[in-house]
Parts: C-alpha cells; structure tokens; sequence
C-alpha cells in the first residue's frame, strides 16, 4: 500500500499509549511520514478518519484476555463512510508495570490508577501485592494514568509501560505485572484505501440474520460449502432490538478473489445487515 498522500494518522492519545506505540510500529512497515493526531476516545479517531480525506486510524481491537474492544468494532461497523475499511493489523505484546514518582514500592497504600483494562489484566498483583482497601480509579488510557499521578500524592501509582515511564518520567517500582505474561492486543489500521491480495489474507464482516431457528447455520453452511476456513466469530447487541445480535466474523481470503466475493453475493442474500470491514494481511505480528 502506497500512503504516500496520507496527511494525518489518528490513534487513541494521550503520548506514550499503547495505541501511539502500535501507530509507530505501522509508520515503519509502510513508511507513514504523516503528523501524528491523538484522539481522546476510540470514536473520535473513527470520526476523524470519516471526516477527513487521506487520513489514517489505529484502532485496539481485541486483548488475548479480555476479548474484543467494544468501541471499536462498534463504531467501525456503524460509520458513515461505508469505504472505511480495516487496511492492516499489528499483534502487539502488552507489558505492564507499576509506575510511581517516588521510589518505594511499600509507600503505594493510596490508590492505583490506570485504563480499566490494564486494571482488569492486572487482578492478581493488586490482590496479592498491594493493600485490600487500596483505591482504583479508572482513567480514559494508560498514558492518561501516568500524566494524572502529578494530581495525586507519592502514595497513588499508575499502570502503564515502560515508554510511559519514560516519557512521563516515573519510577518502574514492578515491572511486567500481567496476570497472564502472554498478553497480547490486536491493533489495527484503518483508512479509505484498497489494499492487494498477499496469498495469506483474512477478511472480517459483520452481519445480522432473522431472528429465527437455523438462520445462522445457513450462513455457517455457505462458508462450509465454499471451503472456506473461519477463524473468529463473536456476537455483539444490534442496540435495535432487545435479543438481536450483530455477528463478527474473521476467514480466510480477500474479497478480491473471485472465491470470497461470490461468497459475500451469497451471504448477503440470508442476510438482514452486512458490513465489509476490511482485507488485510493476517500473519503480521
């Protein structure tokens, strides 16, 4: 892919969040020289992306442990702009670690400050480590966590990477703190561009079906009679009804082979919503 027109790249900000290192890391596969935006919310960076031509987005997607990110694939599915499509994907590895202005890690008895899912990953060392009554509070980002530990007393301490120490100037007190040492999130990149079959691709879709017995194994059967290999299904709330879903799906494929996209002619026939979200490669860590 050719970005060489793209004048702004949006990520989930603040400086030194995962989102910003997982947008560095796609700057130097396709050498994006774009200025780099930050964007408070996951719907803000997709809403920048829709409203101005040649930018790009990154998006979190999903956690190896605590599944897929809700706003994303939600909002991503609903955008205005229906040429808005997932372009490429980045499987980062996530390292957590307890950062703090002061040096003592017995002095952090006040509070823990982080993004609710870098909370979430770390239940066992806040259990096991740190005081039971000791204060969580939920910020919008990581890198948020560690610029708000100026508000607070040298008793607070923030979750964060090692970048965000760095970036913010803190004390690593703990390092690599994850309940599960292979915590991963899938980080991807979105835009208004066409992307070229590679011969290992993936497509994802989302769709919605009757609300009837058997209407998603007649889908299931079109991929199944097209030999077609599906990696990854979820369901999320239509947000219309009470008890409709919307369906996420991964497979194998780009919908530039003739394979894929009679599939999706088929698909969309059983279909009472369908949204392309993108082909991209898949084996890219």
């Amino acid at each position: 892919m050719n970005f060489d027109n793209v004048s702004n790249i949006a990520y989930l900000g603040p400086q030194a969040s995962f989102s910003e290192m997982a947008k560095d890391l796609f700057c130097a596969r396709y050498n994006i020289k774009s200025y780099p935006t930050p964007m408070q919310t996951i719907r803000q960076v997709i809403e920048y992306v829709e409203d101005n031509p040649n930018t790009l987005g990154v998006l979190p997607v999903e956690n190896s442990i605590e599944g897929t990110v809700r706003e994303s694939l939600d909002t991503l599915m609903h955008c205005k702009n229906q040429n808005i499509k997932i372009l490429s994907q980045i499987i980062m590895p996530i390292r957590h670690c307890l950062l703090a202005r002061t040096t003592e890690f017995y002095s952090i008895t006040g509070g823990i400050i982080s993004h609710p899912q870098a909370i979430a990953q770390c239940q066992n060392f806040i259990h096991d480590e740190l005081p039971r009554n000791i204060n969580i509070i939920e910020t919008t980002s990581t890198a948020e966590a560690a610029r708000s530990l100026a508000n607070y007393n040298l008793t607070y301490a923030a979750i964060g990477s090692e970048k965000t120490a760095e970036v913010y100037n803190l004390n690593i007190l703990k390092a690599n703190i994850n309940d599960d040492k292979s915590n991963q999130t899938r980080f991807v990149l979105i835009g208004d561009f066409e992307t070229e079959k590679t011969g290992h691709d993936r497509t994802s879709i989302a769709f919605s079906t009757d609300n009837r017995p058997g209407a998603l194994l007649e889908i299931l059967n079109i991929f199944y009679q097209n030999n077609i290999n599906l990696s990854y299904i979820s369901s999320r709330p239509s947000k219309q009804e009470f008890g409709d879903y919307i369906f996420i799906v991964n497979f194998d494929g780009h919908i530039r082979s003739k394979k894929i996209l009679n599939t999706l002619t088929k698909l969309k026939e059983k279909t009472t919503f369908m949204k392309f979200l993108g082909s991209y490669e898949k084996n890219v860590s």
